[in-house]
This record gives C-alpha cells, structure tokens and sequence, in this order.
C-alpha cells in the first residue's frame, strides 16, 4: 500500500526550531520562547503579536509541534519560557518533574475531537464507516507523542474499531500534519481538532464529532520559578485576558466549561 510522503509538513516545526533554539546563547532577558501545541498555531502568533504590541521592547519566539516532542525538548535543555500543552497529561508530566511553576498553571482553552474528509471526498455516516474501501488511508496523531492521536485512539478502542483500522492508519507528528494528509488528498480522512478543520475550510469538510472520554482542554504554565522570569508568568495571565480570549474563540476555540 503506497503511504502519504513522511516529509515535514510547514507545520512541523518544533523539532527544526528545537535546534535553532538550542544553539542560540544571546537571548536577551526581556525575550519569551513560548513552546506550543501545533494546533495553537494560527491563535497563539496573533496573541504573541498582540503580546509584542502591548510590551514593547519583548520579542516572543514561537515554536510549534506535537506537547510530547515540546516536553521532550524542555527536558534535553532547550530554551524555554512557556509550555503550552494540548492535555493535561504532558503538563502533569513537566509539574512532577519540578519543570513548571506550578502556582502559575492555568487551562485557557477548549476544543473538539472531529473526523474530517477532503472537500470533494466521501463523508462518512459514523466511525464505523473507515473500514469501507473507500477510506484507504486515515490520518492520525501518532498517539505515543500526539494529544490528539491520543484522544483519537481511545475513541476509536472504546468503539471497538483500534485493531480494525490499523492497517490504514497514516501517522502524523504532529495535528497539523495530520491535516495536512486530508487537505492534500493523501487521506481519505483524518483525526484532527475542529480548530485545525476550521484552518482549512476550503480544503476539508468535518464529517462527525468525536467525543472523547476526557475533555480536550489546553493548560499553560511558565517554565522555571515565575520570580526568575516574571514576563513568562505574564504571558501566561495574557492568555486569560478578553482579547486572548477573543483570539482564541476567533479561531474556534472553545471557552471552558465550569
């Protein structure tokens, strides 16, 4: 079976800018590297522009990939001010390892598991209907490093179709890449968020929600203690202010539930 190319999407960012971030030693001390969720990708540029505009004098540098390679990245040394992550688990990861400023954690967005087609494909009716021939390749987050393949895979065990559809799977390094394969044609369909459809509403249609037995919710913390470096701890209230907010709802982020 011929697999979509595994060539770097524009989107994948995070391991190309981790070495870019680690050999950089002149940072200025007014400067946020922010490590973020791929699908934070199109809210999180306008915020930190917003950010820029509101302090002068502070660049946010921005790098983008799958939670579980940024976490990994902070791990090895990497510089960074910021995580965000796109679940829970890697952000208790980063706190149990002493990574974050704990006081500082907050969740600030929503979102929503969706099965996605290309514009002019087949749509399916349910989950049920990927084992049909017509859906030869289906995209998803590799679930070892991916929040959303993850959120994927347990939906996809929970409806009893895992094992099923396996042989069709195309894995992704990151949600963005992911969506990338459907809006090429190089899969029939895919599991992204509804923030990363929206993204490309021309090239994709949503077929079904995706329910998830954990809510998709997106925390952030500041990287080290927040005295150390308080524009981190910042930009982390930033996010919480209603133009973020706006921000993020304009991009079709959800906001949270109480």
């Amino acid at each position: 079976m011929t697999r979509p190319s595994r060539s770097p999407s524009r989107f994948n960012y995070a391991l190309i800018l981790g070495a870019t971030f680690a050999s950089t030693t002149s940072a200025r001390a007014d400067d946020l590297v922010v490590s973020a969720a791929a699908s934070l990708t199109n809210a999180f540029t306008d915020i930190a522009r917003a950010y820029e505009a509101q302090h002068p004098g502070t660049q946010v540098s921005l790098n983008f990939g799958a939670s579980d390679v940024l976490l990994k990245q902070i791990e090895q040394g990497a510089p960074a001010d910021v995580f965000a992550s796109a679940d829970e688990a890697m952000m208790d990861r980063a706190a149990n390892a002493g990574r974050i400023d704990a006081a500082s954690r907050r969740d600030f967005a929503a979102n929503t598991l969706v099965l996605i087609t290309p514009a002019g494909g087949a749509v399916p009716a349910k989950l049920g209907d990927l084992a049909q021939d017509a859906y030869k390749h289906v995209a998803i987050g590799n679930p070892d490093s991916v929040p959303a393949g993850r959120y994927a895979k347990q939906a996809l065990v929970d409806a009893k179709l895992w094992d099923a559809l396996q042989p069709k799977f195309v894995q992704a390094q990151n949600v963005r890449q992911a969506l990338d394969y459907v809006a090429r044609g190089e899969a029939e369909a895919g599991f992204v968020y509804a923030t990363d459809a929206a993204a490309q509403a021309s090239k994709v249609k949503v077929a079904l929600t995706v329910p998830t037995a954990t809510p998709v919710r997106y925390p952030v913390a500041a990287i080290g203690a927040c005295k150390h470096k308080p524009a981190a701890c910042d930009f982390v209230q930033f996010l919480a202010t209603p133009s973020s907010q706006a921000t993020l709802a304009k991009y079709g982020f959800s906001p949270l539930s109480p």
